[in-house]
């Protein structure tokens, strides 16, 4: 089992269970543990059921003899690796990039386009799946569960069930619910029983906004998925979801997308409108209460990221394996201009406690 108390600041600290999957940090004589947070999995478990129940929603899977799969929605297919199943292919490629653990979660088409029973189905065999990875390999996968969001007791008799389960340890939503914002009233209880479990949250950008515009060029990720994390963290902050659950621990992906970049604009928004007047202290103070991966896909503004937030909130992500993530995601924290304890909390000193490991 995966062991509490991976230090936080300390490169000299390492974990129990991951002796044989040590990463050297640049120009540190001390090991460390990886921890990736941002990183994908599609059981077959979950496949099977959305390839035989998924059609009438206009969604399915097809998997391939090869162990490649299509994932299919109303709008389109996408053909994915094996990889994404096949848990000695992640292994491999996780020791090739020093990674000791990933934090596996699910992602787009995600869950919420089903009706309450589907959805409640495919958060089980998602969430099951899941766990079983752990099981098998509890030193380097732990899990981010997933829930049907959108029936408030199918959620949290899932988040009930789960919570108590080996291996799970946070929750993975995404940035809206089927066009919900997560600020949303019908979300308040979910997101109260999430914070009484002491559990993290993790977000994902899903149906990002833009519509026709954003079609060519692939820009509904390029532009819209930063751009959806942003109204996220705006929703959770302006609709009072961090100040009704202030130990309430949220992680933005794509290194918080537009947000940290935004921030000063969106503060003058709250000191002169009064659309934002109910806000009590300025938005660029609940930087904080986010947690932030390394996918920025720039140096500098990684850096810039980290100024504005604290290293101590900031965790290594891969987006493993799509090719918009990181091949190698340890070397880009080797490459910022940090401290060697700076890089230990990035590697894997924040992740290791955020996720109790």
């Amino acid at each position: 089992m995966l062991r509490a108390g991976l230090a936080t600041a300390a490169a000299s600290v390492t974990p129990k269970g991951f002796a044989q999957n040590l990463t050297p940090v640049a120009g540190d004589r001390s090991p460390l543990a990886a921890i990736d947070i941002h990183a994908h999995y599609f059981p077959r478990a979950f496949l099977e059921l959305m390839a035989t129940d998924g059609s009438r929603f206009g969604y399915g899977a097809e998997i391939a003899d090869s162990g490649g799969f299509t994932l299919k929605s109303p709008s389109r297919g996408v053909v994915l690796p094996s990889k994404f199943i096949d848990l000695e292919l992640r292994l491999a490629d996780m020791d090739r990039q020093g990674i000791s653990v990933q934090a596996l979660s699910l992602t787009a088409p995600m869950i919420y386009w089903a009706d309450g029973d589907l959805s409640h189905r495919l958060a089980v065999a998602w969430n099951d799946a899941a766990i079983a990875a752990h099981r098998a390999k509890p030193d380097r996968f732990v899990v981010l569960a997933t829930l049907p969001m959108l029936n408030e007791q199918r959620a949290i008799d899932e988040l009930d069930r789960v919570s108590r389960l080996a291996g799970v340890r946070g929750i993975y939503l995404g940035t809206n619910i089927d066009n919900h914002d997560l600020d949303d009233p019908q979300f308040a209880a979910i997101f109260a029983r999430i914070d009484a479990l002491g559990l993290p949250v993790f977000l994902h950008p899903l149906q990002t906004v833009g519509g026709p515009r954003m079609q060519d060029y692939y820009l509904s990720n390029l532009l819209g998925n930063p751009i959806d994390t942003a109204i996220a963290a705006c929703r959770l902050i302006f609709g009072g979801v961090l100040d009704r659950h202030p130990n309430l621990q949220v992680t933005l992906p794509h290194a918080g997308g537009v947000l940290p970049i935004l921030i000063g604009r969106i503060d003058r928004g709250w000191k002169v409108r009064p659309e934002a007047e109910h806000l009590t202290r300025a938005p660029s103070s609940y930087l904080r209460q986010f947690h932030y991966d390394t996918i920025a896909h720039s140096k500098a503004i990684l850096q810039f990221v980290i100024s504005q937030v604290g290293v101590d909130r900031v965790m290594i992500g891969s987006d493993y394996c799509f090719d918009m993530g990181y091949e190698r995601p340890v070397e880009i924290v080797d490459e910022l201009d940090l401290t060697t304890e700076a890089r230990a909390m990035i590697l894997g000193g924040t992740a290791g406690k955020l996720l109790k490991i």
